[in-house]
């Protein structure tokens, strides 16, 4: 299953999901292709060092950061990284806002990312799933809040959220093939 994780600036909560979902994909031996990118990012930046800092709070992620933290660069979405993806999931209802106004049949793969752990139904095909929740239109109380310029203990509740939303993400998706 390939998977755009969708933020802002492309420096935080999109990062961290990437590597969050690649260290978990890994782990049960799921074949995912991960990319992440940004609504409005600045291309070729280094993730931010909370984010840095916030991953490495998450114990789990042992060993898949130092290996692949430095390879991280900002990259703003294009039309081609959305038809690439099988599913992209967005931080913030106006993510995928932003992708509707921009392309809308290229938008019909992405959900935000919060409403889709919580409403998504299980032993369903990716494809079905997608559709469930993108036919209950944008739910704004699902979006992941942005650390963007909080302190270290922001950076790392994001980060917790996160994980327990990719964990989720995990048990929702039980097929990795796309629909």
């Amino acid at each position: 299953m390939k998977i755009l994780t969708l933020c802002t600036a492309n420096v935080a909560r999109s990062v961290m999901l990437a590597y969050m979902l690649s260290a978990l994909g890994e782990a049960e031996g799921r074949h995912w292709e991960l990319r992440s990118a940004g609504t409005h990012a600045r291309e070729d930046f280094a993730m931010s060092a909370r984010t840095r800092s916030a991953l490495e709070g998450i114990g789990d992620l042992d060993g898949l950061g130092e290996r692949h933290y430095g390879l991280h660069r900002t990259h703003q979405v294009t039309a081609p990284d959305v038809a690439w993806a099988d599913i992209v999931l967005a931080m913030e209802a106006d993510h995928v806002r932003y992708l509707e106004r921009l392309n809308e049949p290229l938008a019909a793969r992405t959900v935000s990312f919060g409403q889709f752990v919580r409403t998504a139904p299980l032993d369903t095909d990716l494809a079905d799933q997608i559709a469930v929740v993108r036919a209950q239109g944008l739910d704004d109380d699902c979006d992941v809040d942005d650390p963007g310029d909080g302190d270290d203990a922001r950076y790392a509740q994001c980060a917790l959220e996160l994980w327990s939303m990719a964990q989720a993400f995990c048990v929702v998706v039980a097929d990795d093939a796309p629909a």
